[in-house]
């Protein structure tokens, strides 16, 4: 079965949003993704393919695509190897694991952050890559952020998670999704898909948060996401409240005491 290969045909042709096609070239010598490609990093896996072996990969995965950016992550061994989505993309070859110190030159999904992940952002991403931090959420505060460097830091915005462990929080999105999250913004739809597709429950996340994600993907900046997401939430609010006021109560006294006097 094919693996979801990181490429390094490095000229890449897309469609902007006006119609155009644009050409991307980058020398291949000098290309991030070339040097991601040599790096020796976490030499032994053995350990994690036996503690996985339940989640190993089956006959029928999804058809590959080409991806031709690096995709990295910082893995705080927080989590169930068994549960966490970051180390089954590594066994899979879908991403790689950076060391403690060592700085990622793209985009880094942070909480560090301060902008929000934007389609303004593709151009990094296309050059650069994207990187996540793999901990846990009960743990956040013990999380050495500061030594997990990234030239781009970015918040994602409001999204549900689908993974078992958090199905339908808010903003507990785990590796895979937040991944899946920031390729679909910026105009990688086609990698969000297929990174999901290795996980039974991943295309949930795209049903959850597909008008959301829609909305964040065709704003302009890092701003206008902020705006959106705050509309959204608002509207959200009020939806909510319709609701809460449309329950059935009980007639009040007042209700009886007009009936009475009509009675009368």
């Amino acid at each position: 079965m094919k693996k979801f290969k990181q490429t390094k045909n490095m000229q890449k042709s897309h469609r902007s949003r006006g119609g155009k096609l644009q050409e991307h070239t980058r020398n291949e010598a000098s290309s991030d993704l070339d040097r991601f490609n040599q790096m020796s990093i976490n030499e032994d896996n053995s350990e994690d393919e036996e503690e996985n072996s339940d989640e190993s990969d089956s006959d029928d995965e999804p058809e590959t695509i080409e991806i031709s950016f690096p995709v990295a992550m910082w893995d705080l061994n927080h989590c169930d190897p068994k549960r966490c989505s970051g180390r089954k993309l590594a066994r899979l070859g879908l991403i790689k694991e950076l060391r403690l110190g060592q700085r990622f030159s793209g985009l880094c999904l942070s909480p560090m952050g301060v902008n929000c992940v934007s389609p303004k952002d593709r151009e990094i991403v296309a050059s650069h890559g994207v990187s996540v931090i793999d901990c846990s959420w009960a743990r956040i505060d013990e999380t050495p952020f500061s030594r997990m460097k990234s030239a781009h830091p970015r918040l994602l915005p409001y999204l549900v998670a689908a993974n078992p462990v958090n199905y339908g929080k808010p903003s507990k999105l785990n590796c895979v999704e937040a991944l899946a999250a920031a390729f679909y913004i910026t105009g990688y739809k086609a990698e969000a898909a297929s990174y999901l597709d290795r996980f039974s429950w991943g295309p949930t996340f795209i049903k959850l948060n597909e008008e959301l994600l829609d909305i964040y993907a065709a704003c302009t900046d890092s701003t206008d996401v902020v705006d959106k997401q705050n509309k959204y939430l608002q509207e959200l609010e009020q939806i909510r409240q319709r609701e809460k006021d449309e329950i059935d109560l009980p007639p009040s006294y007042s209700d009886y005491s007009d009936t009475d006097e009509e009675d009368e």
